[in-house]
């Protein structure tokens, strides 16, 4: 972590962190690389946790768990579609969102920004991040209404989600095979 200098009590300077220090190099200062990659290549990144740990899998979790949850064809068919479906929604958003980033930095680099420019820019975002994360959400329903419940409670177990409460066990409202 780099450090700062401050004015002490002693008449010196103290080092104190500087916890942005070295972002300035960014690209995009508001994303790190490894969020861009997440961007670029349509993936979760967190935004479904409410679904995936409340019983509702991930379309991606799930195809690679395919075997181990005993998939049927059909199944795997139709979550492959689903999972494709939801890639190509998220990769458009996600490219739009880091777009957007560069733009809003661009208007401080510039030193263009203005509170108008600004509330455009990050409202704009903020719709961007809230769309990409329902894009996340509504796939998991859609996996789940897919799935048995016998597979929701295997695909817990075998992500390590050993939790008991918060939401229904994954045994109902739900009618897939």
């Amino acid at each position: 972590m780099a450090a700062i200098l401050v004015a002490g009590t002693g008449g010196g300077l103290a080092a104190e962190p500087a916890p942005y220090a070295g972002l300035e190099t960014r690209p995009v200062k508001a994303l790190s690389a490894d969020q861009i990659q997440g961007y670029f290549a349509g993936d979760g990144m967190g935004q479904a946790l409410p679904a995936e740990l409340n019983h509702y899998p991930g379309p991606r979790h799930v195809i690679a768990l395919a075997e181990r949850l005993g998939l049927s064809a059909k199944q795997l068919r139709r979550i492959r579609r689903i999972e494709g479906n939801m890639t190509k929604e998220a990769v458009s958003l996600g490219r739009e969102i880091v777009s957007r980033e560069r733009k809003l930095d661009r208007l401080f680099a510039s030193g263009s920004a203005r509170q108008e420019t600004l509330r455009e820019a990050v409202s704009e975002i903020a719709r961007l991040k809230g769309e990409l994360r329902y894009t996340h959400l509504k796939y998991h329903l859609s996996v789940k209404a897919i799935v048995t419940p016998d597979q929701v409670a295997l695909y817990d177990r075998l992500r390590g989600y050993t939790h008991s409460g918060g939401g229904k066990s994954g045994h109902g409202g739900h009618h897939g095979r």
